[in-house]
């Protein structure tokens, strides 16, 4: 598989998206344009999935209780991050999609969108904004600190 493909990939999967996906592009020494566009559009890619199809996994889920303690995860977050979502729906879901930080990111602020109701298309508006910040602020930091995602200092 190619080192870009894989950085386009990581980027897809939960909790890692970005966050891993950039370093990686860096340790592979990557072009930081490319590494940047691989990792922000791998992201997106699951959204307009999230936010067409979360009710529904979540109420298939909800409905089986191997999926218990997978179920109440997904409750918690949501409850705790809804709040902050409330009052300024659009900004307050930008906001949380572009901060990198676990558990924040495309995956869990599509969701928190579905869940809450959120217009389809500024859902996504607001999830590609909310990437491209991300994006935007990881490959800042790992420019800032040149060689510290090589694959010398990471193997």
């Amino acid at each position: 598989m190619s080192q870009q493909l894989q950085v386009f990939l990581l980027s897809m999967i939960p909790i890692i998206e970005q966050r891993g996906a950039i370093p990686l592009g860096f340790v592979y020494e990557m072009e930081p344009l490319t590494i940047f566009l691989l990792s922000l559009f791998g992201s997106l890619v699951p959204s307009p999935f999230i936010l067409l199809l979360f009710k529904q996994i979540y109420k298939f889920l909800n409905s089986k209780p191997f999926f218990n303690k997978f179920v109440n995860l997904i409750d918690h977050k949501i409850a705790k991050s809804a709040d902050k979502l409330d009052k300024r729906k659009e900004i307050g879901l930008i906001l949380f999609i572009a901060i990198p930080l676990p558990t924040t990111g495309i995956w869990t602020g599509s969701a928190i969108a579905a869940f809450l109701g959120l217009d389809f298309k500024k859902s996504l508006l607001c999830a590609f904004i909310g990437a491209l910040l991300s994006a935007t602020i990881i490959t800042i930091i790992c420019l800032l600190i040149p060689g510290f995602f090589t694959a010398k200092t990471i193997f």
